[in-house]
């Protein structure tokens, strides 16, 4: 299996229009300290290795990372993982977890998905699939299908996200997806962090087809 490498599929996104943290690549130890004290603790942090796809299930993602000298103990840990290739240092964000997604079908071509996202993502499988490009229209029945759509809307009182944003967000993620035709096999951005303030990729990857890899 081939993949894109997380900081570079979010500086691709970027490009796109698509929000991301901010974030550091940090391949060193004076790096990660100097990101650190950029970006502002507390940080994320996640490994970066060609060899590990799923960072969480090899111990790869660390959040709420609140000092330096705690930065320093999980640059040691993520050094010891496979295909070590740095880390990423990153703004804490807070929010909805939604998940946003394409997946080139082999008959239809691109579909585009939206739904809860973060761990939870298989155990609620709520989501919204729709042939790409798709619209404005599109959109609002994309998230209105979501069984959790009023937690989207402020349910009991919360703070509603920023639907307009979001609605930009699956646009411009749309867009995209048509530009990058024929060039992935799916591409996942889990968790997109939704507020009253914005949406952000907070995760990304991308997987290549095979005549890529």
């Amino acid at each position: 299996m081939g993949w894109v490498l997380e900081p570079e599929t979010k500086k691709l996104l970027a490009a796109a229009g698509v929000a991301v943290p901010i974030y550091r690549w940090a391949r060193n130890l004076e790096a990660a300290i100097q990101a650190g004290e950029e970006i502002g603790y507390p940080v994320v942090g996640k490994v970066v290795s060609p060899e590990i796809i799923h960072k969480s299930d090899a111990g790869g993602v660390v959040l709420g990372i609140e000092s330096e000298r705690a930065l320093r103990k999980i640059f040691k840990q993520f050094s010891k993982i496979k295909g070590f290739a740095g880390m990423l240092v990153e703004e804490t964000l807070s929010g909805i977890e939604l998940i946003v997604g394409a997946k080139s079908d082999y008959q239809f071509g691109p579909v585009i998905l939206v739904g809860i996202g973060g761990t939870g993502v298989e155990i609620y499988q709520d989501t919204s699939i729709r042939m790409a490009p798709i619209t404005d229209r599109d959109v609002t029945s994309m998230i209105k299908g979501l069984k959790a759509h009023k937690l989207l809307e402020g349910y009991r009182g919360a703070v509603p996200i920023d639907m307009e944003v979001l609605a930009r967000m699956l646009i411009q993620f749309s867009e995209w997806v048509m530009a990058l035709e024929g060039y992935f096999e799916s591409i996942d951005l889990n968790p997109v962090m939704c507020s009253r303030t914005g949406c952000v990729a907070a995760d990304a990857r991308i997987i290549l087809p095979v005549n890529q890899r």
